[in-house]
This record gives structure tokens, sequence and C-alpha cells, in this order.
């Protein structure tokens, strides 16, 4: 118990920041009817009355975590708070990494060229997400997005992707439908310091059509200064089949960034994985390019929810290995990757405090 205690002050010590200077308005100030799902929550309130976060906050989930793991995941985010040394000999490692294969030659061609938003991060020929070209609006299976698998090899858990492009809109509303997604994870603000990093791809009232796909806004509700959750109805013009999709939306995580707290992070986890729980479909997540703050927070939740289902044994570099087999440049930071480790750090510091003593 001294250990844990020891460790939860480390982390508090490590993630104090300056208190944040007034944050603008949220994207949004209209506020819509939430939608039954996360009627445990709370109510929608004007932006002049928005809850602070810890009016928000949730239990860990039930977990079937293994301790004696739980306790060594511990002692190890406790020894790199300690070691400095350490953790940046990880992170050197993990940066000379070169996953194998690696060639990125159909999202370099020249017509699709122009759909990456960085040179620098475009999907793996051989881990890419392909769209059917008969209904592709420019003729092309093309978009730089990437599945990411966790234990299930048929089975992407999860879809690393850019934010949109103008021209890609209809790209990506095109996979959340073939693949069956339902939840969509973005952790960008649209613009920082006036440069863009995701086009607006969804309406802000109302309904628009992005090639043959019309996405209509059902409800938007703030949760806190620091993310807010949308609601659409998106349906297939060809098919007239409708499907419910949820988009939970990070604001204040910056690129090349971390946020202020981890707990703000893993409460908004909990939020996404409450609405996603039961579903077999992989979830998008995106930031600008989809590969720093995404495979931040895909590490995080594939990490915690190996714990729950009991692992016994978690590397977390090795972890990060994988997804980067998978996506280049998933985790641009050391900065990040430390980060990682405390979020998972103070949720299973959570988690066990939960237990029965």
């Amino acid at each position: 118990m001294l250990k844990l205690c020891k460790l939860a002050e480390l982390c508090r010590q490590r993630m104090a920041v300056k208190p944040p200077t007034e944050r603008p308005e949220p994207i949004s100030s209209r506020i819509n009817s939430v939608s039954s799902q996360f009627s445990d929550g709370g109510q929608a309130v004007s932006p002049s009355a928005r809850s602070s976060i810890s009016s928000w906050s949730e239990e860990p989930a039930h977990s079937n975590m293994d301790i004696s793991t739980g306790h060594m995941i511990l002692s190890y985010m406790e020894d790199h708070l300690k070691n400095k040394d350490r953790l940046e000999k990880e992170w050197e490692a993990l940066c000379a990494y070169q996953a194998e294969p690696n060639a990125c030659t159909v999202g370099m061609k020249d017509g699709n060229a122009k759909k990456n938003r960085s040179t620098a991060v475009v999907a793996y020929d051989h881990s890419r997400i392909t769209l059917k070209v008969e209904n592709s609006q420019g003729n092309s299976d093309y978009i730089n997005a990437s599945p990411i698998m966790d234990h299930d090899p048929r089975n992407p858990a999860y879809i690393a992707t850019q934010g949109p492009l103008p021209s890609t809109v209809a790209d990506f509303w095109q996979m959340v439908w073939e693949n069956g997604c339902v939840v969509i994870v973005m952790l960008t603000p649209l613009v920082e310091s006036g440069v863009k990093q995701c086009y607006h791809y969804w309406p802000d009232e109302g309904s628009n059509l992005y090639h043959i796909y019309e996405v209509n806004l059902v409800s938007e509700h703030i949760w806190c200064d620091d993310f807010l959750v949308r609601s659409f109805y998106l349906k297939n013009m060809q098919t007239n089949e409708t499907r419910t999709v949820t988009q939970f939306h990070f604001l204040t995580w910056l690129n090349q960034n971390v946020p202020e707290t981890s707990r703000t992070l893993l409460d908004f986890r909990r939020k996404v994985n409450k609405c996603y729980r039961g579903r077999s479909c992989p979830i998008i997540v995106h930031c600008s390019d989809g590969s720093g703050r995404s495979g931040t927070y895909i590490l995080v939740d594939m990490v915690l929810n190996k714990m729950a289902k009991g692992a016994k044994e978690i590397d977390i570099a090795a972890t990060l290995e994988h997804l980067r087999d998978q996506r280049p440049g998933m985790v641009q930071t050391k900065d990040q990757f430390e980060f990682a480790l405390t979020a998972v750090a103070e949720e299973v510091n959570a988690i066990l405090k939960a237990l029965p003593q």
C-alpha cells in the first residue's frame, strides 16, 4: 500500500502543470439532448455552467486484472519516474526500431499522394484499409488508414487514420460504413495556432451528404472543458440503411504534446469504452496525421484492455513496436511514451484500490 501511495504522489508530481489560462469557448455552444446511452453521466448544460471533470468522472470498469501483474506495472512505472536514464534508453531503442515490411508504395502513387495529410505518415502497403472501388467517389480503394490488430489477427481492434482532408471526407465516411464502425475517437482540435489539423467532416446542424453517405447530427453534448460527444445517423443513400455513429472529441490535446493530466484522458477512455462495450467492430481513432496522439491513445487502451482480461505479462515497449509494425510513427515523442506509461499506471492504481481488500 505504501508503494501505491508513493506512486500516486510521484504521478501527481510528474504530470503537474501550471493552472491553465482561460480556455476559449468549445467548438459549439449549442447542445442538444444527449442520447440515452449516456444517461448515466449528467444533464446537458449551458457553456457558462459547464461542470468540471471531477463531476463527470467514472470509476474504472469491472476488471479481471491479475493483481501481481498490476503491482509489476506500478513498480515498473515508479522505477521509470525515478530513473530518467532508463526511460531515455528505452525510448532510444524504440526510435531505432524498424518495421518490416515497411513499403508505402500504394499511398505514394500520384493519384493517392494528394490524399495524405503528411508524407511522413502513410499507410503501409501490407497494413492499410481498402475501400470498395465501386462505391468510391474517386474510383480508388486508397485511404490513409491502417487496421490495428490486437489479439485477433483477422479482426482489427482499431482503425488509425489521419484527420480527413476536404477531398477525403467521403472516403472517411465510406470507411466508417464499410467497416461497420459505430465509434469515432477524435483527438485533435480542428485548428491549432492557425494551422488546420482536420477538416470539419460532420454537419454543425441538420445533415450533409458526402457522396452516397448522408450524415445527420442527432445530438451534441459537452461533458467538460476537455471533451464532448456527438451522435450521428449515418445513412447509405444507395441501400437506405442507417446506423448510429458516436464521435468522442477530445479538444485540448495539441499536436506533439500530451494532455495536462492523465486523469482527463482516462475518464474520456472510460466513456468511449462504455459506449463501445459489447461491440466487435473496430474503433476509429484519429488525430491530425493518425500517429502521435492516435498511437498514444491506442497504446494506453490496448495495454489496459490486455490487463483487464487477466494477462499475466505486459511489455509496453513491445506493444508499441507491435503498433509500429502496423502504422508508421505511432507515438511520436518521448513525452507521449512517458504519458502512456503514467496513464496506464494511474488506471492500474485506481483498479487496485477499487478491489476488495
